[in-house]
């Protein structure tokens, strides 16, 4: 059976960097943001819409202002959620059948929040980017329409790294350059080669 590893960190980690690592290495990997993308030009632009009118742009969900719509507003996160988390789910179990049906030793799930939405049930192992918090505010701080007050608002809603890498089965540090990271995502590959999933943290 499949052995499923999801994988996670917080913002600025250099997650989305290390799934293109295991991507390299030939393993299947879904992107649970990247699916979001795609449900919000898709299945779930009308359902958002109808949940937080004026969201919509060409019919496309405009995520900048759905995000100033829930960022601080928990009940309106919640009702988010409710609306793109099953089908988020549902893509997922798509990916996750495909990945069978081709007997891949491994896949991948990409996924921002996996320990605070306790998706770790549905992995055989955990795998936690982080890099030391200097480097990580740097990255952020970096990036187009970003700013501290911002930044620290995702991170309120984001499990801290230390707790996050006491959960973890697996560490990749981003924080020494991409060929580290390389080397620790085939030391990661060699450990799980030949392991059959579903025996490991499933709930």
């Amino acid at each position: 059976m499949t052995f499923v590893l999801g994988l996670t960190g917080s913002i600025g980690m250099g997650k989305s960097t290390t799934a293109s690592l295991f991507r390299a290495e030939g393993v299947p990997v879904h992107d649970a943001d990247l699916a979001v993308h795609e449900l919000y030009r898709g299945r779930a632009a009308p359902l958002v819409e109808e949940a937080f009118p004026g969201t919509l742009r060409d019919g496309i969900v405009d995520r900048a202002e759905l995000g100033r719509r829930v960022l601080q507003e928990p009940e309106a996160l919640r009702r988010l959620e409710a609306i793109v988390h099953p089908l988020v789910r549902d893509e997922e179990e798509r990916f996750l059948a495909a990945a069978r049906d081709a007997r891949a030793g491994l896949a991948v799930l990409d996924i921002p929040l996996l320990l605070e939405t306790g998706g770790e049930t549905r992995c055989d192992a955990v795998a936690v980017v982080s890099a030391p918090a200097e480097v990580q505010r740097e990255r952020v701080l970096a990036r187009p329409g970003m700013d501290a007050a911002r930044f620290e608002a995702i991170l309120a809603k984001q499990m801290p790294d230390a707790e996050k890498r006491r959960r973890a089965h697996f560490h990749v540090d981003t924080g020494r350059g991409l060929e580290p990271a390389r080397a620790e995502v085939r030391a990661i590959l060699r450990a799980l080669a030949g392991r059959s999933g579903g025996r490991i943290g499933r709930g």
